[in-house]
């Protein structure tokens, strides 16, 4: 299950309240930009609607740019594939104060790919600075310990 595109700042800007998995709705073109890392997830988010769950602002760089149609837009809304129960659950979880949905990764299963997106609180600044200063005790701490 290889990575083939991640979204490290949403990891940091964010507190992951749940993660779920969801197939996306792609073009031929797009599926093998994807395998080749052209994707990119940074700015991204995920909507819902009466109609299902959309990927906004994810950017497809073309595979080959002189075969790409001409009306292709690589930041176009991609149909995320869920079940209605599913999308019924997020909907719910979205309408609490402070929760969005933000793509964390898309990798490979087998051969389909797959987007892991997650359930989200935003940071405060203060809890960003307070995670790196927990952070930079253990790595102090772990070097006392190995000497």
């Amino acid at each position: 299950m290889p990575k083939l595109a991640e979204n490290r700042k949403a990891l940091f800007d964010y507190e992951v309240m749940d993660k779920l998995e969801a197939g996306l709705l792609l073009r031929g073109f797009e599926v093998k930009a994807i395998k080749n890392g052209l994707m990119n997830l940074r700015g991204s988010y995920i909507t819902i609607g009466s109609d299902g769950a959309f990927l906004i602002n994810a950017n497809i760089s073309p595979y080959q740019a002189k075969n790409t149609p001409k009306d292709y837009d690589p930041q176009r809304p991609r149909k995320l594939l869920l079940r209605k129960k599913e999308i019924n659950y997020l909907i719910g979880k979205t309408a609490e104060k402070g929760l969005t949905l933000v793509p964390i990764s898309v990798y490979t299963k087998g051969r389909l790919i797959k987007l892991e997106f997650a359930l989200v609180r935003s940071q405060k600044q203060f809890e960003k600075r307070e995670k790196i200063k927990e952070r930079e005790f253990k790595r102090q701490a772990q070097r006392i310990l190995k000497y």
